[in-house]
């Protein structure tokens, strides 16, 4: 932005904080291309109308040339003509240029070389002629030929026993002690008012996952039964600590849960008060603006809650494929009942998160049930989706990366049944953009 605009605004700070509406700004800003989406869901979040115009005012001055113009039109478009008027006083009209085309640099194509068949005289090794040939997209050709004259054994090195370590440009660097914060939030009693059901059984997750999580070398901090508004203020304490000396971060909801309306993550959870907090906003706390000290590393959401009220009954299979497991006779889902179907069977059906598309990186969010459907908990052993991961990662840490640990989970929860009828299926975005492995004491 140019400096003279950034005075502009500067000067008149006070006055915009004070009368700006951002609310009726974002879908013009959006689409004049002025911000982004995840600025605007930054923006969003960033508390009361005061504090939104504030960091709209800051955020602006990073924009570019064209920022200041399009803003004013922006505002005059959303029927805030008065502030557009008092930031042109005794300045010149602002024109919207149109955005300079960016030059493109195309490489240059060199001829391919001269391939010289090679002479093959009579021999006892025997001359084996590969070629492979991928034909892709937009008639994309590439022939490749290789040419060998040692015998295949030669060229299959033996795989490793146990795990392969790789490089920093494969798998997170996960060498900190501790190796990062783990936030477990509970939910287990909920007022009357909100006519949400106590969660028996949460409690058996929790103090699973606390103690794995603790063997998995991070700091664990287990907060029970919280409102929305709490919620919300843990995650914001937990963006604001200094994660600079660590290498990940790790937030686990365990409560009810239900669909809302999304333009990335999907779902949301209950506080105990019956108000929920969406898992678009959970993930938001810790992105690199609101948490610039996690910036490039790897931040995993873990959501035990309904997707939805639908109940999965599966489908016939070949008796190959069958290994059947039956849940417990106290299983129930964190759903809310919302329709008279679920009262007619006579269990308390609560609602969970859901999936949806995301775009940031280093984020994997794992959903405990495929989206639309109810997640299944024992009353005494616990949800089958935490009682499962909590023992794939005891026997699997050590030699598999996460999102191969979460295939695991997704097929042994697929094979439970409750009450001998209904199935479950776990799932999970994953947004991570390198192997992600634990640190596990040998």
């Amino acid at each position: 932005m140019e400096e003279q605009h950034k005075n502009i605004l500067q000067r008149n700070r006070t006055g915009l904080v004070r009368d700006l509406d951002p609310t009726n700004l974002y879908d013009a800003l959006l689409e004049k291309g002025v911000f982004t989406h995840d600025m605007i869901d930054e923006l969003r979040i960033a508390g009361t109308r005061r504090d939104q115009a504030r960091q709209l005012v800051r955020d602006l001055e990073t924009r570019g040339s064209r920022a200041f113009p399009l803003f004013l039109e922006c505002l005059r478009e959303t029927g805030q003509q008065a502030l557009a008027e008092l930031l042109q006083i005794g300045v010149p009209t602002v024109q919207v240029h149109p955005a300079t085309p960016t030059e493109v640099v195309r490489p240059v194509v060199e001829p391919l070389p001269v391939i010289q068949r090679p002479t093959i005289t009579p021999s006892p090794r025997k001359i084996n002629i590969c070629f492979k040939c991928y034909y892709e997209t937009f008639n994309h050709l590439c022939l490749t030929f290789v040419i060998t004259t040692a015998p295949e054994k030669e060229y299959f090195r033996p795989r490793p026993e146990g795990r392969t370590r790789r490089d920093s440009l494969q798998s997170y660097k996960m060498e900190a002690n501790p190796c990062g914060h783990c936030l477990i939030i509970n939910n287990v009693d909920f007022e009357p008012q909100s006519e949400l059901s106590n969660r028996r059984g949460s409690n058996v997750d929790c103090e699973k996952l606390e103690s794995r999580f603790k063997a998995l070398n991070f700091i664990v901090k287990v907060k029970t039964n919280l409102k929305e508004r709490q919620i919300k203020h843990e995650l914001s304490a937990l963006s604001k600590k200094d994660h600079s000396q660590l290498d990940c971060c790790v937030v686990i909801m365990l409560s009810h849960g239900t669909e809302v309306s999304h333009s990335r993550f999907p779902g949301a959870v209950y506080g105990v008060d019956g108000k929920h907090v969406t898992v678009q906003n959970i993930t938001l706390y810790l992105n690199g603006h609101n948490c610039p000290s996690l910036q490039g590393k790897p931040k995993l959401f873990f959501i035990q809650a309904c997707g939805g009220d639908e109940r999965d009954t599966g489908f016939e299979v070949s008796p190959d494929e069958v290994h059947p497991s039956s849940g417990g006779e106290d299983d129930q889902t964190d759903a809310i009942p919302t329709s008279s179907s679920s009262d007619s069977l006579s269990l308390s059906d609560e609602i969970d998160a859901r999936t949806s598309l995301p775009t940031p990186s280093d984020i994997l969010v794992s959903y405990s049930t495929f989206p639309g459907y109810v997640s299944w908990r024992d009353t005494q052993a616990g949800s089958w989706y935490v009682e499962t991961l909590d023992r794939i990662l005891q026997e699997n840490a050590a030699t598999d990366d996460l999102v191969t640990m979460l295939v695991m989970v997704n097929h042994e929860v697929s094979q439970n049944s409750a009450k001998g009828l209904y199935k479950q299926m776990p799932g999970s975005f994953n947004f991570l953009r390198k192997l992600f492995y634990f640190q596990v004491s040998t």
